[in-house]
């Protein structure tokens, strides 16, 4: 069938059919924004797009975010920065019982809404809970006062771990290396 002939079985335009697009030449555009997005790592298309602007290309928007994807470009992602708190302890040489504990705190809600923390004090070489201390807040004067009690009962470890949870008011003076580290 001729392309006159179809073109009036369909009802299209015959210059639609024989229309051929012409790819602009954005070779400088790109250029100019891989520049500019290595120079701004940290800029989206967006602001890249002003910055096009300030320097007299003037381009649609939709058109910079065409080619910033093109072009593979994105902003780069910060990695979080881990910061130690505190001195870190090594690990105890002897795998004997009582020489390192580690306290962590746990909290849920009960069904009327009402929240409530749990302390746990655990052995790390025996894995056993010396205590858990169930209450609606725990302060650091209670957290000394149950370590205090724990020590009087089973004697003092050579070492207590916690995961950033103690506060200075609840640091033992009575000579434990204290570690806190952050998980």
């Amino acid at each position: 069938m001729s392309e006159r002939r179809a073109c009036r079985v369909i009802g299209a335009d015959r210059k639609s059919m024989r229309y051929r697009p012409q790819g602009d030449d954005d070779a400088e555009l790109r250029g100019k924004l891989r520049e500019l997005a290595q120079q701004r790592r940290r800029f989206g298309y967006r602001r890249l797009h002003i910055l096009l602007r300030r320097e007299g290309i003037v381009i649609n928007r939709k058109k910079t975010q065409r080619l910033y994807r093109e072009e593979k470009l994105a902003v780069r992602r910060r990695r979080n920065r881990r910061r130690a708190i505190g001195a870190r302890a090594p690990a105890p040489v002897l795998a004997l019982p009582n020489q390192r504990w580690s306290l962590d705190f746990v909290h849920d809600q009960l069904a009327s809404g009402r929240r409530f923390r749990v302390l746990n004090i655990v052995d790390d070489v025996t894995r056993e809970c010396l205590r858990a201390v169930p209450d609606t807040s725990i302060s650091g004067r209670r957290l000394v006062r149950e370590l205090t009690d724990l020590i009087a009962e089973r004697g003092k470890p050579r070492m207590i771990v916690s995961d950033n949870v103690l506060g200075r008011e609840a640091a033992p003076e009575n000579g434990l290396q204290v570690s806190l580290r952050r998980l």
